[in-house]
């Protein structure tokens, strides 16, 4: 067994039993949680290293071979998404230990947050359908938890939209792996690749993959599939809306690029096709509405819903380069994304509101990026005329939390030179909420100024998932 692997769910695992262990001590459950983290970080970054050096990596537990043992695969898109995930699930937790109210630590925030990792982490790794879903299921109930947490009014109305639509895509899920079994008669994905293949009807197929694009569009908050995400996001603490804003939305989206390149391909030009209307609606939508907003985080969870378009526009146009630009952008958006969040409760505790008229006197960039040349290169005009107009929206709607809560002064000290008006921060709650600030504002100016690693990443990422012969053969040993 590569331990490898396993490792980026046995750890989560492991550290969120730990600290359900010491839920009585806070502070042991933070240093556990934060120790959690840091392997899990290192754990991501040599197996991406491994896959990167010696190929995709797939393993079959208890010494059934493939297809009938359940499978874990990590090629390179799953484990730059692996490692992502490790880099997020640590900076976000130094931010909770100064952002988590004890209530919250006490009824389990740090065991839960690593129960999420283990789910955001399995469904990257798992190399079967079911288990996908079963993976889905740990990441529902462990979000639904961290959301309600705190019991207010706001958080549990919106916890209660945020589970039930992700109930209801659930229950689509399991029905399209009804569908898929009785077809293939097989639910490991590197077999249903080729059996999918070699059922004569191939508009059955198309038929049975509507019902992944649509459970899968709703765990990716594609348009019209989005509603719960803006009535959730913005209710929990940022540590959590920061987790969720960063990751889960990209698991929706990494299990539709997964299908719609590994499964199904039978009829490109149909089901794609519909990915580019969703596409081009997601992103048209999402900015209409953060343009609406006037809450720091309402603003922000929108802009989410629209770059989730982007992101499946690279899956929609199906080229080499559209598909380099999805995974690259899918990183960079989930850094500055987090970041964007953590800023936002930064500024919040420092000016006490996340509404823009009562903020001010703040100062911060955003950067953001496209996939513009992609659509360019094969003729599709349209769907880069709407993403160059989504861009313009969002540099407006982003304009809009520059001027109100950076540029302009804080309302009731217009004339005030000493920062009266904001809250007293401790030093030690500042390096802990500054320092994952900090870190992913420099991996974005590392992306942006050195993005030649993050190309060949993605090129390579983007390669395999054109052509996933050597997926399938890792995982069937052929």
């Amino acid at each position: 067994m590569d331990h490898l692997l396993t490792l980026p769910v046995i750890i989560p695992l492991l550290t969120g039993a730990l600290g359900f262990l010491f839920y009585k001590n806070g502070t042991a459950q933070r240093w556990i949680g934060l120790a959690g983290t840091v392997a899990l970080l290192i754990a991501s970054i040599l197996l991406l290293v491994d896959v990167w050096s010696n190929g995709i990596q797939a393993e079959q537990f208890g010494n059934w071979p493939a297809p009938f043992g359940i499978s874990f695969v990590a090629d390179l898109l799953s484990s730059i998404m692996i490692t992502i995930s490790g880099v997020m699930g640590f900076v976000v937790a130094v931010y909770a230990v100064a952002d988590i109210d004890k209530t919250r630590e006490k009824f389990g925030f740090y065991p839960l947050y690593h129960i999420l990792l283990m789910g955001i982490n399995g469904t990257f790794l798992t190399g079967d359908i079911f288990n996908m879903y079963v993976w889905f299921e740990v990441m529902l109930i462990s979000s639904f938890v961290l959301l309600a947490l705190g019991n207010s009014k706001a958080q549990l109305d919106g916890a209660v939209k945020y589970v039930i639509i992700n109930l209801v895509g659930s229950a689509i899920f399991l029905m399209g792996i009804g569908f898929l079994y009785g077809l293939t008669g097989t639910l490991n994905m590197a077999e249903l690749s080729v059996r999918l293949n070699e059922v004569d009807n191939a508009g059955l197929v198309t038929t049975v993959s509507m019902f992944f694009m649509v459970s899968f569009g709703i765990k990716a908050a594609v348009f019209p599939l989005f509603f719960w995400l803006p009535a959730s996001y913005h209710t929990p603490p940022v540590a959590i809306s920061a987790i969720f804003a960063g990751m889960l939305t990209k698991v929706g989206v990494y299990t539709l690029i997964r299908a719609f390149t590994l499964l199904f391909t039978q009829e490109v030009a149909y089901t794609h096709h519909i990915i580019l209307w969703i596409s081009g609606l997601t992103m048209l939508i999402g900015v209409l509405g953060a343009a609406a907003q006037s809450e720091v985080r309402r603003i922000l969870s929108f802009h989410i819903i629209s770059q989730i378009g982007y992101m499946i526009m690279g899956l929609a146009l199906y080229t080499p380069l559209a598909l380099i630009g999805s995974v690259f952008y899918i990183v960079h958006h989930i850094i500055v994304k987090t970041n964007l969040f953590l800023v936002g409760g930064l500024a919040r505790k420092l000016t006490g509101s996340y509404e823009l008229k009562k903020m001010g006197g703040l100062y911060r960039y955003y950067p953001w990026l496209t996939l513009i040349y992609a659509a360019l290169e094969i003729d599709s005009y349209w769907i880069a005329g709407v993403a160059l107009l989504v861009g313009l929206l969002t540099l407006f709607s982003m304009t809009k939390i520059w001027m109100a809560a950076f540029w302009t002064p804080l309302p009731g000290y217009e004339n005030d030179t000493t920062g009266a008006g904001f809250n007293k921060i401790s030093r030690r709650d500042m390096f802990l909420l500054v320092f994952p600030i900090v870190t992913l504002a420099t991996l974005t100016i590392i992306i942006g100024l050195y993005p030649e690693p993050f190309y060949e990443l993605s090129l390579k990422a983007a390669e395999d998932l054109l052509d996933p012969t050597n997926y399938i053969n890792a995982v069937l040993g052929k």
